[in-house]
């Protein structure tokens, strides 16, 4: 890895994992949202906005370096996904088996990518290598909303 955008992008070396770089990235998520549950939603909220803004240049470079469409290797995307589900749906933190739905519902979204995550993903550049991933969270969280509030 020479530049600092691949090593950003992949999660300083996670999507360089030679099984499920995506999986691996979206695990980091999980470990981020965990790892601040107990931030005022202020603190957290803004450090992943920054994180989420950050990513789409990174993500614009790394494809760039790496020399092809949405490479695999680049999982800053699943890693600001999975965090902002665990910021924006706290539900989802609720305990292991809510926090284990939440990551095998992104993932499933992730890799599918119902309409219209399939039309994001053809954004240009970073836009659509995060924004897919960012419509995969906001399903996920709905769905994790829907499931604990229908059933508590």
């Amino acid at each position: 890895m020479r530049s600092l955008a691949k090593v950003l992008a992949t999660a300083g070396g996670l999507g360089l994992s030679p099984m499920a770089p995506g999986t691996v990235g979206s695990a980091l998520g999980v470990l981020l949202a965990w790892g601040t549950r107990s931030w005022p939603l202020s603190w957290s909220g803004a450090l992943w906005l920054a994180a989420c803004t950050a990513s789409i240049p990174i993500s614009t470079r790394a494809e760039r370096a790496f020399g092809r469409l949405d490479p695999s290797e680049v999982v800053i995307d699943e890693v600001v996904a999975m965090w902002g589900i665990g910021v924006w749906c706290p539900l989802s933190l609720s305990g292991w088996p809510m926090t284990a739905a939440a990551f095998l519902l992104f993932r499933a979204f992730d890799i599918i990518k119902p309409p219209p995550l399939r039309h994001l993903a053809r954004l240009p550049g970073g836009w659509g290598i995060v924004f897919d991933d960012l419509g995969a969270a906001v399903y996920t969280g709905a769905i994790i909303w829907l499931a604990a509030t229908r059933h508590p």
